[in-house]
């Protein structure tokens, strides 16, 4: 897997930052076990940012990967329906 650039990880790290204050504030937590409870959600939430961003799940996944060798015989095709077979002219 390719390392995350630094978008990816500015993402993940804004998001790590965003969900804790709003977890925070939200849940009202005030005991140490609930702030790190909130910590830890947050670093997982965080994580799953910067991992999806590096995979290119999103919008624009779709527009990735349209070359000839993915509609390759026996690959379904992005719509979900079976690509069609190449046939020769002999």
């Amino acid at each position: 897997m390719p390392r995350p650039t630094a978008a990816q990880l500015a993402l993940g790290s804004a998001t790590v930052v965003c969900s804790t204050v709003a977890l925070l504030l939200l849940s009202g937590a005030t005991t140490d076990a609930g702030i790190a409870l909130a910590a830890l959600v947050s670093l997982l939430l965080g994580l799953g940012v910067t991992l999806a961003a590096a995979r290119g799940t999103g919008a624009h996944a779709g527009a990735r990967g349209n070359t000839p060798s993915d509609h390759s015989p026996g690959r379904t095709a992005p719509g979900g329906e079976e690509a069609p077979m190449s046939r020769s002219r002999n």
